[in-house]
C-alpha cells in the first residue's frame, strides 16, 4: 500500500471516552489552578499594585484552564484562545501562572498532536511560540524595572528565554512525534487488512481450485463407469435371448456400476465443475504412492515408506485423494521444513485408510493456514474422513488423515 501524504491524512477525532477524560482533566486543572490563585495571594507571593482584583484573575485562570475540556475535539480553537487569554493574563497582573504555563503547554502539544490541518496546526504553533517570545521581551523592556543591573537584567532575559525555548520546542516536537506515531499505526492497520484481505482472497482461491481438481477426478470416475454400464446394457440387450445367463451377468454388473456411480456423484455435491478437457495421464492411485517416495529420496530426503495391513481395493475416488494427500504431505515437507528424513506409512484398519506423513524437520505453525492444508482438509471432508496435522512435541511435522472406505471393499 502506498504511504499516505502526511498533508492529506487526517487523524480521526478523539473517542467518546476521551472526549469525557478531556472533560474532567479541564475540571480538575481549572481546580487546582483556583487552589493555586488562593494559595499564592494568602501567602503574598508576587503581591504587586499591578494585580487585578480577585474576582478578575478567576476569570482570566478560568479563561485559561476550562478551554482544556475541549483540546482534542478543537485543537486549534483551544490553542489559540488559551494563549491569548495567558497573554491578557499577565498583562492584568494575574497572580497564578505555575499551572496556566502548563496549560499553555498543553495546548501546543495537542495541537501538534490532535491537529486536523498540518500547515494550520504548525502555522498556528509558530505563531503562538512568537507571540509568547514576543511577549516575554516586551515584558522585560516595559517592567524590567532600571534599578536593576543590566547585566543581571541581560542574564536573567537570557536564563528565561533559553528556559522558555526548550518547553516550547519539547512542546511542538512532541505533539509532531505523536501525530506520526498515530498515522504510522493507521498506516500500519491498513496494510495488516489488506494483507488479511489478500490472504484470505487467496485461499478462497485454493479451495475453489482444490475443488475443481476433486471435480475432475470425481467426473472421469463416474464417466468410466456409466461408460462400463452403456456398454454391459448394450451385450445384455444382445445376449437376452440366446443367452439368458450371460444376460444375467451382464445385468449385474450394470446393477454394479450404477451403484458405484451413485455413490461417487453424492461425493461431488458441493465441489465445483470448471470448463475445459481433464488432465492428461494416468489417474494417481494409492498404488503410486511409492513414486513419490522416490522423487523424495531423488530430492536428499531419507524416506521410509510401509502399508501396513491387507490392502484392499479402493474406490477410484478414494484411491486418487489418499495420493494427493501423501503428495501434498510430502510437498510441504521438501518445501518448508528442512528434514533430513520423513517417514510414510500406509494403514488399512477396519473400515478405514490411514495416511500417516512425518519429518524430522523444524515443523511450523499449530493452526496450519498453508494452502496445502486447505487442499488435504477438502479432500478428506469429500470422503467424510478426519485430518490430523501439527507440530510434534520432540520437533517436526505431522499429518494423519483417516478416511472410511466402503464395507465391499473390505470383503
Amino acid at each position: 500500500m502506498p504511504s499516505v501524504n502526511p498533508d492529506d491524512w487526517r487523524r480521526p477525532g478523539p473517542t467518546a471516552r476521551q472526549r469525557r477524560t478531556d472533560v474532567w482533566t479541564g475540571l480538575a486543572v481549572a481546580a487546582v489552578a483556583l487552589l493555586n490563585l488562593v494559595i499564592v495571594r494568602s501567602a503574598g507571593f508576587a503581591d504587586s499594585e499591578r494585580a487585578a482584583p480577585l474576582a478578575e484573575q478567576i476569570c482570566w485562570v478560568l479563561a485559561i484552564t476550562l478551554p482544556l475540556t475541549v483540546r482534542r475535539r478543537h485543537p486549534d480553537v483551544v490553542a489559540v484562545v488559551i494563549a491569548a487569554a495567558f497573554i491578557g493574563a499577565q498583562a492584568r497582573g494575574s497572580q497564578e501562572q505555575q499551572v496556566t504555563i502548563g496549560v499553555l503547554f498543553a495546548s501546543i502539544y495537542t495541537l501538534g498532536a490532535w491537529g486536523r490541518n498540518r500547515g494550520r496546526s504548525r502555522l498556528l504553533r509558530l505563531v503562538i511560540i512568537g507571540a509568547m517570545f514576543a511577549w516575554l521581551a516586551a515584558v522585560f523592556v516595559i517592567f524590567g524595572g532600571d534599578s536593576v543591573a543590566p547585566a543581571v537584567k541581560a542574564s536573567a532575559a537570557f536564563n528565561t528565554f533559553v528556559v522558555n525555548a526548550a518547553f516550547f520546542a519539547f512542546c511542538y516536537l512532541m505533539g509532531d512525534a505523536v501525530w506520526r506515531g498515530v498515522r504510522h499505526g493507521y498506516e500500519l492497520e491498513e496494510q495488516t487488512a489488506e494483507l488479511l484481505a489478500a490472504h484470505a482472497a487467496a485461499a478462497e482461491r485454493a479451495v475453489l481450485g482444490e475443488r475443481v481438481r476433486i471435480a475432475r477426478e470425481l467426473h472421469d470416475v463416474v464417466a468410466h463407469h456409466v461408460s462400463v454400464m452403456g456398454i454391459q446394457a448394450s451385450a445384455c440387450r444382445r445376449a437376452m435371448d440366446k443367452d439368458p445367463a450371460r444376460a444375467r451377468t451382464a445385468l449385474t454388473a450394470v446393477e454394479e456400476g450404477a451403484r458405484t456411480a451413485v455413490e461417487e456423484l453424492r461425493r461431488m455435491l458441493g465441489a465445483l465443475r470448471a470448463s475445459g478437457a481433464p488432465e492428461a495421464g494416468s489417474p494417481a492411485g494409492i498404488d503410486r504412492l511409492p513414486e513419490i517416495a522416490e522423487r523424495a529420496e531423488e530430492a536428499g530426503l531419507a524416506v521410509r515408506y510401509a502399508v501396513y495391513g491387507d490392502p484392499v481395493p479402493l474406490p477410484e475416488s478414494l484411491s486418487q485423494a489418499a495420493y494427493r494427500i501423501v503428495q501434498e504431505a510430502v510437498t510441504n515437507t521438501l518445501k518448508h521444513a528442512h528434514a533430513s528424513t520423513v517417514d510414510v506409512r500406509v494403514r488399512y484398519l477396519s473400515g478405514q485408510i490411514e495416511l500417516d506423513v512425518t519429518d524430522d524437520g523444524r515443523g511450523g505453525p499449530a493452526d496450519g493456514g498453508g494452502l496445502g492444508v486447505i487442499g488435504m482438509r477438502e479432500r478428506v471432508a469429500v470422503h467424510d474422513g478426519t485430518l490430523e496435522h501439527g507440530p510434534q512435541p520432540n520437533g517436526g511435522y505431522r499429518v494423519r488423515a483417516r478416511i472410511p472406505y466402503p464395507a465391499k471393499a473390505a470383503a
